[in-house]
């Protein structure tokens, strides 16, 4: 097939051979695959080693042997449960019987969130007195899949790293901190011990590419290499580190000079760098250059040009095979024949056309954009000492600034603050699902070309009180971001802080409080992944919520993304940088 249709297409024959040689991606697996995950100096994990004579089984049974439900009680999200205060969940009867799906639904206006912090605290420091290894304390309510209403109004989710804890300490803990919550005056709330870790995620040349949606021919594969938020980024001494870019800042109103927002643990690896911050401060002092896209964000936005390609010429295969079937026209065929044949001679035509228009970007991108050299962006302006718990809220700081180069970006076309969320969402996607209640439909607009506007800010009280309402018309916080890995993604906020525990390799702990998100259901899978640090999330009118950190979750798995609310970052930026503020609405 490819020979023939190389000579037909005017295309190189091994380049054709290659596009068809991509694998197939995996259901709901995005283009710009995960690359390093690069876990904090504090975040660390162990687990065992297995001989040759170990019972397979005996891994499988680890947890249930102790607690039956330790498989059932999250089923879907591959997180283990080694305990469970409380009644057993409802669960499927019969040796056949498979598992029911739970989601993670956010927590507002519960009774417990005015003191939900000193509360929070009381429980780690009673856990850290236990020697409990924990790595998260999230609360949340769980449903069913698809169902509207939770049958969990408010648990407890406590991570802790895998095998550290065994099932008689979980249940003592369990106790240590029903203590604690009896005595807030919460009795009823229950308490898990799942095993999960938490992770901080990174995964000379020409301008970037220009973007318009309307107008590009594969607007999809082109946008990789544009400035459009969801921009992926690494160092250029280490491209194979990477994250994604938030948000677009000038540093003053009288120069045009224009830097980006990311995290701290983006512009200079833990691994390769040590955590002191940096700020460049004259023109002689070295430059610690960017480039956008890293390694993997380049190869996989190819990978995905040459896949689009493979199933363009598999279909053009079979709609020829059905052409050959049809035959060539004869006076007084069916009408019906004649319909048919015209509707796939059109197919292959366009086809054809888009395999040419995707070979061109292909081309462009190949020739000139390679090397990261020829990626190279900006340069790292100033990168805050990564710290945990700063007070008076406890956030994590985790902040850096990367100026771009004038001559790197195709200015005319600049979009600015402006988030893709096209790709992995269709118009009507978008739609029904940020906006799928009438009563908030009478003013929506799908944002122009798919380019989501980001503008004001989320405040705080509206985290913890929010007024959208989700498909089951409940309120909730419905949060969007396109990050390097997933793409574009949805989620909700959840109203209630998260309490996070790292540990460095002398296990020196660190503590820091962090908004969750939470997957939007189980259908569009998990808001974010290795990679997607430093992308900015914002509520679907475009409002900034916050900036992706990491996320929690079963080992190289992430159930939980966590955000650090952009209202305190954007103080922290203009107490360093008094005169920066948002690039302008284009």
């Amino acid at each position: 097939m490819s020979s023939n249709l190389a000579h037909l297409l005017n295309l190189d024959e091994e380049f054709v051979a290659a596009c068809l040689a991509i694998p197939d991606q995996v259901r709901n697996q995005s283009p710009i695959s995960p690359t390093d995950t690069l876990v904090s100096p504090t975040a660390s994990s162990f687990k065992p080693s297995l001989s040759a004579t170990d019972d397979v089984v005996s891994v499988a049974t680890r947890l249930t042997e102790n607690y039956p439900n330790a498989y059932r009680d999250f089923y879907g999200s591959g997180t283990p449960c080694v305990f469970k205060s409380g009644p057993d969940w409802h669960v499927r009867k019969g040796p056949q019987a498979q598992g029911i799906e739970r989601e993670a639904r956010p927590v507002y206006r519960h009774a417990i969130g005015p003191t939900w912090l000193s509360i929070g605290e009381c429980i780690y420091h009673g856990l850290d007195s236990i020697g409990v290894k924990w790595t998260s304390i999230n609360p949340l309510a769980y449903a069913d899949a698809g169902e509207a209403k939770p049958f969990c109004s408010l648990i407890l989710s406590i991570g802790v790293k895998p095998y550290s804890l065994l099932y008689e300490a979980a249940v003592d803990a369990a106790t240590v901190v029903k203590n604690i919550l009896a005595e807030a005056g919460f009795p009823a709330i229950e308490v898990a011990f799942v095993e999960s870790v938490v992770t901080r995620s990174v995964a000379a040349g020409p301008k970037l590419l220009s973007f318009d949606p309307l107008l590009d021919d594969v607007p999809d594969l082109r946008k990789p290499f544009t400035t459009t938020l969801g921009l992926s980024i690494a160092p250029l001494k280490y491209p194979h580190l990477e994250g994604t870019a938030a948000l677009y800042f000038r540093l003053d109103k009288d120069n045009k000079r224009t830097a980006i927002l990311t995290c701290a643990h983006v512009a200079r690896p833990p691994p390769v760098y040590a955590n002191t911050g940096m700020t460049r401060r004259n023109p002689s002092q070295a430059r610690e250059e960017f480039v956008a896209l890293g390694n993997g964000g380049y190869n996989n936005a190819v990978k995905a040009m040459m896949s689009t390609i493979r199933d363009l010429l598999r279909s053009i295969d079979a709609w020829n095979d059905v052409l050959g079937r049809l035959g060539e026209p004869v006076g007084g065929e069916d009408i019906k024949v004649t319909e048919r044949r015209k509707e796939y001679v059109e197919l292959v035509v366009n086809a054809k056309k888009k395999i040419e228009k995707v070979n061109a970007i292909h081309g462009e991108v190949t020739k000139r954009r390679t090397t990261p050299d020829q990626r190279v962006v900006g340069f790292v302006l100033h990168s805050e000492k990564i710290e945990v718990s700063v007070e008076p809220y406890g956030f994590t700081k985790d902040w850096a600034l990367i100026e771009l180069y004038e001559e790197k970006i195709d200015w005319p076309s600049f979009k600015g603050n402006k988030v893709y969320v096209g790709g992995n969402l269709s118009i009507a996607d978008f739609g029904n699902t940020m906006f799928p209640q009438p009563v908030d439909q009478a003013n929506y607009h799908y944002p122009r070309d798919g380019l989501l506007q980001a503008y004001g800010v989320v405040q705080d009280d509206e985290i913890r009180d929010p007024q959208h309402l989700d498909v089951h018309g409940e309120t909730c916080l419905l949060v969007v971001k396109n990050g390097l890995t997933t793409g574009t993604t949805v989620g909700r906020a959840n109203g209630l802080e998260s309490f996070t525990r790292t540990y460095d390799d002398h296990g020196i702990q660190q503590t820091s409080i962090e908004i969750a998100v939470l997957p939007y259901d189980k259908t569009r899978g998990k808001f974010s992944d290795a990679g997607d640090s430093g992308s900015i999330v914002l509520a679907r009118d475009g409002r900034i919520l916050g900036i992706l950190t990491g996320g929690a979750g079963p080992t190289d798995e992430t159930d939980i993304t966590y955000i650090t609310p952009y209202w305190w970052i954007e103080q922290q930026i203009k107490a360093k940088y008094p005169g920066c503020f948002l690039y302008d609405v284009v």
